[in-house]
């Protein structure tokens, strides 16, 4: 991730999932800002909350440590490049971090959490006036992200991959079993969320000091909503999820008094909304994973039905399903929907 200091006036593209990411020098100099343009053949998956990601990383500033510099350039603000290395992974549970980098962590949930919403105020809003609930109600915050996940993913794909989602057992009525186990939350005042903290969007630096990027999911809602898709994402040994839990509580509850309230029953249950939620993203992207537009690919098939089976099986409890499908089930059913694709 170094721009090399005697390339040329562009780097990249840096591949993400959302978007491809330039890296350019200004004017010869040491300074690089991002430029990004959003893949073509993306699905948006994700709620967003506000108009622009630069604009709330200016309002951050000053607030939240290490975060990415926003530099105006012809009138237009890029995000300044952050050198460094993102967190490894591994297949399965993730890689523990180091107690340096966890404590960085720990502290920027500290700093979030301090942040309520009236301080965003001056940043616009694009998310739909429908979308947004009063603070503290915990429960109409998770029932729009239901009815977006309903909305925007399952009806929006439905054409294409309805027949795929019955042959696995998880069709609209999912919705409904759905919205009933994730009821009863207990109320905490609202803060700011990154809503996307996964291993991918920490870099550290040459010091050692860790940064956080891609804010373009950030939104205001539940804070325990944010620890339940960082521990989702990030896959920690067990172990280490538990201190994460446990310290990211010592911290919420000092920042923002009852932002923890809850936390021994409610993670529970945001994390089966995250593993709900992984079913019907994850049922689109596999299957579009085995096209590339030249033919099927067929060798790459087993490994999609064993993911598929693997999200499926996660998500049992929450989307009440008394069967997961098998192996050669799940890969019939993806030769299937190709076929008739």
């Amino acid at each position: 991730m170094n721009p090399e200091s005697d390339s040329g006036v562009i780097k990249g593209p840096l591949r993400g999932y959302h978007h491809e990411t330039y890296v350019l020098r200004l004017d010869g100099g040491t300074q690089f800002v991002k430029v990004r343009e959003p893949r073509a053949e993306i699905l948006w998956f994700d709620r967003r909350c506000f108009e622009s990601e630069e604009k709330l990383l200016r309002t951050l500033k000053g607030k939240v440590d290490r975060l990415p510099d926003v530099l105006d350039v012809a009138g237009m603000g890029f995000q300044g490049f952050i050198e460094g290395r993102t967190l490894p992974t591994r297949r399965g549970v993730g890689r523990s971090v180091s107690d340096a980098v966890f404590d960085q962590i720990v502290e920027l949930f500290r700093q979030m959490a301090q942040i309520s919403p009236d301080l965003l105020e001056s940043v616009p809003r694009r998310c739909l006036q429908k979308d947004r609930v009063d603070d503290g109600d915990t429960d109409g915050f998770l029932e729009r992200l239901i009815v977006f996940m309903e909305d925007q993913v399952y009806e929006k794909n439905l054409a294409e991959f309805g027949d795929l989602f019955d042959r696995l057992g998880v069709g609209g009525e999912s919705f409904v079993r759905l919205k009933k186990k994730m009821s009863g939350l207990r109320r905490r005042p609202f803060g700011l969320l990154h809503a996307d903290l996964h291993r991918k969007n920490f870099v550290v630096d040459s010091r050692g000091q860790l940064w956080t990027i891609d804010w373009e999911l950030a939104m205001l809602g539940d804070p325990l909503y944010d620890l339940a898709t960082h521990l989702y994402l990030m896959r920690y040994p067990e172990d280490q999820q538990r201190r994460m839990a446990a310290e990211w509580s010592r911290v919420v509850e000092k920042a923002n008094p009852g932002g923890s309230y809850g936390l021994a029953d409610d993670l529970d249950v945001l994390l089966d909304f995250k593993r709900a939620q992984s079913v019907f993203t994850d049922v689109i992207r596999v299957s579009l994973s085995l096209s590339d537009g030249t033919g099927f690919k067929w060798a790459a098939l087993p490994w999609a039905a064993r993911k598929l089976q693997r999200v499926l099986t996660a998500a049992a409890h929450p989307l009440d399903l008394a069967e997961v499908p098998s192996h050669s089930e799940i890969m019939a059913a993806l030769m299937r929907r190709h076929r008739g694709a």
